[in-house]
């Protein structure tokens, strides 16, 4: 079973402490959503948990292996990244783009069959058949969005790391791409997105990591994670949990 694990992880820029003290051990097989007010620091942690980013302190291990550690080509075939602001450098067919995903798995040969196969799975995964053959400059945001969790996808990887990847997708897709998580967590994957929307958290999570001032706040189920006073000292709001037809929702009350 593999585990994408930090210790004791710290992260400043220009002097000014991002992250501090940070240890977590993810697993696979959960959905995990990490959580926490603008500037806390939830793009900076999963950008060092997917080794894009070194750490002022402490380290990343992917199973037994330090991850700044091991070679660009075996992290790529274990970990997708799906950044927040992705940029797409030429006009290229969604597909194309897609296919990108198995760029660690290609060899002298091209893709093969096998490729072309996890490709077309990704596809129907993230539901982007409509346009799969469309340029991506022509997509919407939403419809970009959808072709870039497909290219995630595409190299099959152990762990999705996702920041904010339900953002400019309408609701009818944020509940897909919800599910489309929760399914890939139930066949072995390891998920952890970054996410804006706690109502969606608590109802698409195993595990909510809450980050706030520096560190790690709260690190529990859903319901014990997102608690009124987690909510109060992360967001300096007063919020309630209520129970709706769909799932928890919180309800935000006032600012404190």
């Amino acid at each position: 079973m593999s585990l994408l694990s930090c210790s004791r992880l710290g992260v400043a820029v220009g002097g000014k402490t991002i992250l501090s003290d940070v240890s977590l051990a993810l697993e696979v097989g959960k959905v995990t959503a990490v959580v926490g007010p603008n500037g806390a620091g939830k793009s900076t942690l999963l950008s060092c948990l997917a080794g894009l980013r070194t750490p002022s302190s402490g380290s990343v291990m992917l199973d037994d292996a330090v991850l700044s550690e091991m070679k660009p080509r075996e992290r790529a075939r274990r970990l997708a990244f799906l950044p927040q602001t992705p940029e797409i450098a030429w006009p290229v067919e969604a597909r194309t783009l897609i296919e990108l995903g198995r760029t660690p798995f290609v060899g002298a040969r091209g893709q093969t069959a096998e490729d072309r196969t996890a490709v077309d799975r990704a596809i129907a995964a993230a539901h982007v058949e409509a346009f799969e053959h469309r340029i991506v400059d022509t997509l919407s945001g939403g419809e970009r969005a959808r072709v870039l969790i497909a290219r995630g996808l595409a190299g099959e990887p152990e762990w999705l790391l996702a920041d904010e990847p339900l953002t400019g997708l309408d609701p009818a897709h944020q509940l897909d791409a919800a599910a489309l998580f929760r399914r890939l967590a139930d066949d072995g994957v390891g998920v952890v997105v970054t996410l804006h929307d706690l109502s969606m958290a608590l109802r698409t999570a195993d595990r909510i990591i809450v980050l706030a001032e520096g560190g790690v706040l709260a690190d529990e189920p859903p319901a014990m994670a997102l608690t009124p006073e987690v909510l109060r000292r992360a967001y300096g709001v007063e919020a309630t949990l209520t129970e709706g037809p769909g799932g928890p929702l919180i309800d935000v009350i006032r600012r404190v």
